[in-house]
């Protein structure tokens, strides 16, 4: 049996270990430190922004940035529907209501018809959203020209959820920074990792030390312990900072692999009944995985099956929020298509997610094209 292929594992370039040495010898293995203040920063400069806050997870920033947002039990917060749960756990976390947008089906990001039926009905109703959590999905930018319009016209903040894009751009802006508040994911299958963790980015520089402070237990600045607001053990760990920050040395290298990776499948299945997403006119994705839908009978299952036999992962896209059990009963602003209920629910029947680490060798890439061929066909 060859190698297995993973879908995205991690890719180690070799620094980090400098830098995790840095926090042993320091002895400073806690939370906070050197190489947490050093990731923060260097984030801030490949990003253009001002403001980071690094803490252990996507989900915690999303967490804190919804509530710099103002949100609060009873409130409604419109979210897009086809993403990871992480992305709407966290409005439940304040008691809100979430809203699901559906996708559009060129970039797979959120509609923006949808959105602005929803805004339309919402803000007839006087229930305005607090905020719009826009994911780019897959690394592919939303269609922020639309988005940022209709958020505007409305007065509703853009927190963008950028957990899958780092690397991305829209028009020559850096993807989490295109929201009033952006969030980066750090998992061990994202463009870079600090093994678990995650970070808000923001120009708002009140921003970032608000939810600083919240997430070091709201602890006051003074010689004792003394807390007047509710906080958060959500800060990232030196050691883990660490290893962003040795992956941050060789982000480009990452970015432009996974492109070729992408590049590739796009050429090796131009004869196949296939389509991949289009991004946003303008914007330039990092291709964090690469993904398409299969347009015959051979269902993704199929696919993945086939590969699985092959010792290669792949897997099914994201089920969308709107069919979870958790979301029963929450509002969905679907987009009709033919034959399905909704964009989302076309994209999660006929779409698959193939290997796209940036550490696969050329002869795997021939691997998985080889199966996907023999198993969908010409």
């Amino acid at each position: 049996m060859p190698n297995r292929v993973f879908l995205s594992p991690p890719h180690m370039n070799g620094a980090e270990m400098r830098y995790i040495n840095d926090a042993f010898e320091s002895n400073w293995i806690a939370p906070l430190g050197a190489n947490v203040d050093l990731l923060e920063r260097r984030v801030c400069e490949y990003l253009k922004c001002n403001g980071a806050t690094a803490l252990s997870s996507g989900t915690a920033a999303i967490h804190l940035a919804l509530r710099y947002l103002g949100v609060e039990r009873g409130d409604v917060v419109f979210c897009s529907a086809l993403t990871f749960a992480a992305s709407c756990m966290p409005i439940l976390y304040e008691g809100a209501e979430p809203v699901f947008i559906d996708s559009e089906l060129d970039s797979w990001n959120m509609s923006p018809d949808a959105l602005r039926s929803a805004m339309s009905d919402y803000a007839a109703l006087g229930r305005l959203p607090k905020a719009v959590v826009v994911v780019d999905l897959y690394g592919i930018p939303a269609n922020y020209d639309a988005i940022q319009a209709i958020c505007s016209e409305f007065g509703v903040p853009i927190l963008e959820d950028a957990a899958e894009a780092l690397g991305s751009s829209y028009r020559g802006r850096m993807c989490g920074t295109l929201g009033a508040l952006g969030v980066l994911s750090f998992n061990a299958n994202k463009i870079i990792t600090t093994s678990g963790g995650g970070m808000i980015v923001t120009d708002d520089t009140a921003a970032a030390e608000k939810t600083k402070f919240w997430a070091t237990q709201s602890r006051e600045p003074v010689a004792y312990y003394l807390h007047r607001e509710v906080g958060y053990n959500y800060r990232l760990s030196n050691i883990s900072a660490g290893i962003g920050c040795g992956q941050m040395e060789t982000i480009a290298g990452f970015v432009n692999r996974r492109r070729e990776v992408n590049a590739f499948y796009r050429e090796a299945f131009r004869s196949l009944p296939v389509t991949f997403p289009t991004a946003p006119e303008g914007s330039v994705p990092n291709c964090w995985l690469s993904v398409l839908t299969i347009d015959c009978a051979v269902s993704p299952t199929d696919v993945i099956d086939a590969l699985e036999r092959c010792n290669i992962e792949a897997r099914r896209c994201w089920n969308p929020m709107n069919r979870q059990p958790k979301f029963d009963g929450c509002k969905f602003y679907a987009v009709q298509t033919d034959g399905y209920s909704s964009v989302g629910e076309t994209l999660f029947e006929k779409g698959i997610c193939l290997p796209s680490g940036t550490a696969m060798s050329d002869a795997e890439l021939d691997r998985i094209a080889d199966c996907v061929r023999a198993t969908i066909g010409d």
